[in-house]
This record gives structure tokens, sequence and C-alpha cells, in this order.
């Protein structure tokens, strides 16, 4: 057994993804798409709301399916007008506004220990980043086709995220307040998740901290 060479070490995982996280995503739906499909399709909205709100209105119906085929996420002809009137109801809509104009941050992507998870390096992508001279806002798009009623209805493993993006943010922008919200795109609303319930989520996330490092 001494010339046996030795296992090697399990090194502590030193980062995660909010995919690590646990909890629920979404809430029970009968939109009656598959997995596969239900991700490609999210995929797809987020990609028309990142790059359309740099274009002019008048464009976006021409340029949305390049948009797609560039990203590798071309859509099927008889889907294309539903992803694009999906974006539109979104982007047109006067309340949400603030969200993409010129002064904001889209796809932003993010890195920071995080003491609730062990100092922990949380890589993540934040949606939509709002940064004022008063507050900054992580908002995440999520495509469910069903919505909560309100905050507290939020699906676990979503507060958990947005609970994460919080504690980095706070450590990134210690001098500013830190807001999350989700925009349910199928719904058009915003909803503003409260501090206490994200922060509660984070600190019940239980991660196996002796995986493999990623």
């Amino acid at each position: 057994r001494a010339a046996q060479p030795a296992e090697p070490p399990v090194v502590p995982k030193t980062t995660f993804a909010q995919s690590d996280l646990g909890g629920a995503k979404a809430l029970a739906s009968n939109q009656g798409l598959d997995e596969d499909s239900s991700k490609l399709r999210g995929s797809q909205i987020h990609r028309l709301l990142e790059m359309l709100p740099h274009l002019p209105e008048t464009d976006w119906t021409a340029q949305a399916p390049m948009i797609l085929d560039h990203a590798g996420l071309t859509a099927r002809p008889d889907h294309l007008a539903d992803l694009l009137q999906h974006a539109k109801r979104v982007l047109l809509a006067p309340e949400l506004g603030f969200l993409f104009a010129k002064n904001t941050h889209a796809e932003v992507g993010i890195s920071a220990p995080i003491a609730e998870l062990g100092g922990r390096t949380l890589n993540g992508i934040i949606d939509r980043l709002i940064i004022t001279d008063d507050s900054v806002l992580a908002v995440d798009f999520k495509t469910n086709a069903s919505v909560p009623q309100d905050p507290h209805s939020t699906p676990l493993g979503l507060l958990r995220q947005m609970g994460a993006y919080a504690a980095a943010l706070a450590l990134i922008y210690p001098d500013k307040p830190v807001k999350t919200a989700i925009l349910w795109t199928a719904t058009g609303t915003l909803m503003y998740l409260p501090q206490e319930s994200v922060a509660q989520a984070l600190t019940d996330t239980c991660l196996d901290l002796s995986s493999p490092a990623a």
C-alpha cells in the first residue's frame, strides 16, 4: 500500500453561481413547454430585452431575428412574432422605462465574496443594474408563465439569488442602500423584494462547501 498513490485531496469550492443556491426557481405552470423549450424562450426574451433598447423602435421588427441569430438563439418564424410582442410589452410600458434608460447597465457581471456563504465568491450576471446618487437597484428578468401575487410568494431559489446579488452589491457600493426587484415579463410587473426576505433566504442557504473546486 506504500506504493499506492494517495487519493487527491478534497479542495473546498471557492466560487458559486446562482444555480448552486438551490430552491425552486418557478411556480407551477400550465404553459405547456418542456424544460428545454422554456429555457430557450427565456434566453430569447432576455436577449431581446438587452439589445432592442439600443435601437430605434422602428427597427425592432427587422432587427429582432438577426439579434437572436447572432446569439445562437434562432427563433422559428411562427415563434418570433410572439417573442417580439412579449419584449415590446415590457419595453414600451411607461412605468418600466427607467429600467432601460441610457444610463442603466445591462447584463452586468458581478464577482464578490459572500460572508453568509462562508466567504465563497459569487460569480453571476445581473440583468439590469440601475445606479443613482441615492441607491443601487438590481433587477432580474423572469419569463415564468406563472407570476407570484406578492413578494412573499416568490420561489425560494429566486429570493436566494437576489439575496446573493444584494450582498455582493453592498460590498461594492457600501455607501448606498441596495434594492432588488424581479421583472416578471409575462405581466410586465416590477416586484420589489423586501431586503429582510432576500437576506433571510440567503442566510438559510445550505451549500456543499466540501465539493471540488469550481
